[in-house]
């Protein structure tokens, strides 16, 4: 659904002496900021080591790498598509925007609450296994038993303190637990290589395309539900454009972070999931994969090739590892509320940042709230923090977002049919249309296999409650769209199209909606009201 808008070029209202706009700390971010931020969203050692052997296990057998190499081809697809736009819409409400400016407002808002809602869960999700992480080593080794559910409320806490302040604190704290992450995992996987692998060799036929659809040593083989895990080892790393506002030059930096965040996570997968395999042989990966324990299929490896205090340090960072995930959400899922509330789409003091840090506090503050409401309710109920605050909350949160990428490629694809015809075709053409059906099929994947993905979970209400809470979303934003289309033209005109100027000015008004320039500055946001367009129903 498209829309437009014709206005005269609007006069903005001065603004008055003492009032500023609430905007992010500009410059705070650079390249390698802005990469661990994002790549910090897929948690490596989380999704590598429960990932991997879920697929193993239960999907394609020892061809489980091969899953990956799909995976990163389908994503860098998309992310050339996706980049394209980010070149010329720098906005912290990324696919929020980039959908509005693409398929209209009415499309974008029922979008942006939908990822919204998504980024929310993200950080709740990843409290659970961070807890169960938690009380598993702190009993494991030092034993002491703590209860999951004190972990979590720390780790809420200790998320909103750095969330208060300025964006580079958490990129640096992110830095750290995502080097170590990497690293130990990078110990194991080199190790294997080293000593040539394990009993069967490195196994290089686990790479063969075509193992993607068979068993490989399992009965029954299940490769859409080994594609979907490969796919879903990727969640987050999307999230490089929302901060192009923070970021110096986003223009030029979110672009290539995003590549880098895609197609070097993507080639690392590929790397650690194939030594994993080939480190405990054909017979040891699968037994190993469906064992009571199978972390096994990394802490084995580990202990054979690099030592006993390796796989002690790899249950350490398996724990800093899922925290680092959590807050790269918890700063995703502010400021996808601060994006909203600036606009008056939801409260307007999510809209505002803190004078001295130029950060979401307000939404960021509102968010621990949320993730603290969805952890105590868990544990009211009983509930695992893995198998269902990790596994069911991440289910919810993957369904949204896979489908709003599904919606981004869309966007992309019609936004270039409308501006910058100057444009690369293979970028603006045929990467969204490639990448959009890539990303349909993990849809149509994630669908036939969600049942399997939750396990024990499945069983549960919330699950149930999947689809109907997707279209809820959608709807509600779509519904909201289309009643400020009719009752307030001027705040239905600013949805979606408050952007980053191309010259490093804003939060503006994108008046011509091309994102890249044509903007007018925004006095809304200093308390002034916003020029009334003359909106066309659509």
């Amino acid at each position: 659904m498209t829309d437009t808008v014709r206005r005269s070029a609007p006069a903005a209202a001065p603004v008055a002496a003492g009032a500023t706009p609430h905007r992010l700390k500009a410059n705070s971010l650079g390249l390698v900021d802005v990469v661990f931020m994002a790549v910090a969203t897929s948690a490596p050692i989380t999704a590598m080591s429960g990932n991997v052997p879920f697929s193993v296990g239960y999907g394609v057998g020892t061809g489980a790498p091969s899953t990956y190499i799909y995976a990163t081809v389908i994503l860098t697809v998309f992310a050339v598509g996706y980049v394209a736009m980010a070149r010329y819409v720098t906005a912290t409400g990324a696919f929020y925007g980039f959908i509005s400016h693409g398929l209209g407002r009415v499309m974008g808002l029922g979008s942006g609450f939908m990822v919204t809602f998504a980024y929310t869960v993200f950080e709740a999700s990843l409290i659970g296994i961070f807890s169960y992480f938690g009380s598993e080593v702190f009993a494991s080794q030092l034993g002491v038993d703590v209860p999951w559910v004190l972990f979590a409320l720390v780790c809420i806490l200790v998320n909103a303190v750095l969330a208060y302040f300025d964006v580079s604190l958490a990129a640096k704290v992110l830095s750290v637990f995502l080097i170590t992450e990497i690293a130990i995992l990078a110990v194991m996987a080199f190790a294997i290589l080293g000593h040539g692998g394990g009993p069967d060799g490195l196994m290089v036929s686990s790479l063969n395309p075509a193992r993607a659809f068979s068993g490989n040593g399992l009965a029954v083989a299940a490769p859409g539900l080994a594609m979907f895990i490969a796919f879903w080892s990727w969640t987050g790393f999307e999230s490089t454009a929302m901060y192009g506002e923070e970021s110096r030059n986003p223009r030029k930096i979110i672009p290539i972070a995003t590549l880098i965040a895609v197609t070097g996570v993507g080639l690392f997968y590929i790397f650690v999931s194939w030594m994993s395999v080939a480190g405990n042989g054909a017979e040891g990966s699968i037994s190993r994969a469906q064992s009571s324990n199978p972390l096994d299929m990394f802490f084995h490896p580990t202990e054979v090739f690099v030592g006993h205090w390796a796989v002690l340090v790899f249950q350490w960072l398996m724990m800093s590892g899922s925290f680092a995930c959590g807050l790269a959400f918890h700063n995703c899922a502010s400021r996808y509320m601060y994006a909203l509330g600036r606009e008056g789409l939801l409260p307007r003091p999510l809209g505002r940042t803190q004078p001295r840090h130029g950060s979401p506090h307000v939404a960021s503050f509102v968010q621990a709230g949320i993730a603290t409401c969805w952890i105590l309710g868990f544990w009211a109920f009983g509930k695992d923090p893995y198998l269902d605050v990790f596994v069911l909350l991440a289910i919810v949160g993957t369904f949204c977002l896979l489908i709003v990428q599904t919606i981004t490629m869309a966007a992309v694809f019609t936004y270039f049919r409308r501006h910058h015809p100057q444009e690369n075709v293979w970028r603006t053409k045929v990467a969204p249309v490639v990448g959009g059906l890539g990303m349909l099929g993990v849809v149509v994947l994630m669908v036939q296999n969600l049942s399997t993905a939750a396990g024990p979970a499945a069983s549960s209400l919330l699950f149930r409650l999947i689809p109907w809470i997707a279209a809820g979303l959608f709807l509600t934003g779509a519904g909201l769209a289309l009643y400020l289309r009719r009752r307030d033209p001027a705040k239905y005109a600013i949805i979606g199209r408050v952007v980053l100027a191309s010259d490093g000015h804003g939060p503006a008004y994108d008046v011509d909606g091309e994102g890249d320039g044509g903007v007018a500055p925004l006095p809304e946001l200093a308390g002034h009201a916003a020029p009334s367009p003359r909106v066309d129903p659509v």
